[in-house]
């Protein structure tokens, strides 16, 4: 039985399995970062937003991709990559925080996110 974890936080960065993968959706465990509202995410909401990770990095790749360095958990550079938005259910997500990226950096992911989804 697979433990129960804390409410994921907005800004968090966590492992999750996106097992099995159909198409160009991106596969296996890898980290993803929480952009659902902390109103949801603190009511127990069973599903949370995420935007997967890579260690692909493509260098001039916004608004598709934007880097996170290194630090804490995480522990290789990696791309969020803005263009694979998913709702996933929350047992998908597998390990407690890896990384919380600081007010600067979520307000340009989302400002690149807005973008990819046309919101003005």
């Amino acid at each position: 039985m697979p433990r129960m974890l804390m409410a994921c936080k907005r800004g968090g960065i966590y492992l999750a399995n996106f097992n099995p993968s159909k198409g160009t959706e991106p596969g296996k465990i890898r980290p993803c970062l929480v952009m659902q509202s902390d109103l949801l995410n603190e009511a127990g909401h069973p599903s949370t937003t995420v935007l997967p990770l890579t260690t692909q990095l493509i260098e001039g790749a916004a608004p598709l991709r934007y880097k996170i360095t290194a630090r804490d958990g995480l522990e290789t550079d990696s791309d969020v990559m803005l263009d694979q938005t998913r709702t996933v259910d929350n047992r998908r997500i597998t390990s407690d925080t890896l990384t919380i990226l600081n007010e600067q950096e979520i307000s340009e992911v989302e400002a690149y996110w807005r973008i990819v989804l046309g919101i003005d």
